[in-house]
């Protein structure tokens, strides 16, 4: 599992061994193999965060987090399908790290904690994972919850 940072807004090292460990619980949860995929992960300020939602999503305010998957409806490649040495890139996570600091202060739980859960919410909705219905959150949320258990990080 390869996750890509922006050089400017780099999480520490053990937030981004735990972020990775996150990526690869879930992948292997799916039946997707860790080794050849990639995740983009990007850190950024409320103003970008608005910015980003607004122009992507038609949503005139902050989140906490942005999901830009690279394949429609979870229609993710089989690994046999990607040439030898090719990467499976499943897209990009938007954290907005002032919106996740004020959610990690209101939930009582730490910023870490509110890191990786944004975090594996997000490559959810890169696997095709949504909350549009109440069976489709029920599903996703029960997806995160399963992930966060193997990182031994509760509510």
């Amino acid at each position: 599992m390869t996750l890509y940072f922006d050089e400017d807004v780099r999480p520490d090292d053990q937030t981004a061994a735990t972020l990775e460990a996150a990526a690869v619980a879930a992948l292997e949860g799916e039946g997707i193999d860790p080794e050849s995929a990639s995740i983009s992960v990007s850190f950024v300020d409320r103003k970008e965060i608005r910015r980003l939602n607004k122009e992507y999503r038609g949503v005139d305010k902050e989140t906490d987090v942005l999901s830009f998957p690279a394949f429609e409806g979870g229609a993710i490649p089989d690994e046999s399908q990607l040439a030898e040495d090719e990467e499976l890139a499943l897209g990009d996570v938007v954290i907005c790290e002032d919106v996740c600091r004020a959610q990690a202060e209101e939930f009582g739980h730490s910023e870490e904690r509110e890191i990786v859960y944004l975090f594996v919410h997000s490559v959810m909705h890169l696997l095709g994972y949504d909350h549009e219905t109440e069976d489709e959150k029920q599903d996703m949320r029960a997806r995160e919850e399963a992930v966060m258990e193997l990182l031994g990080i509760s509510r």
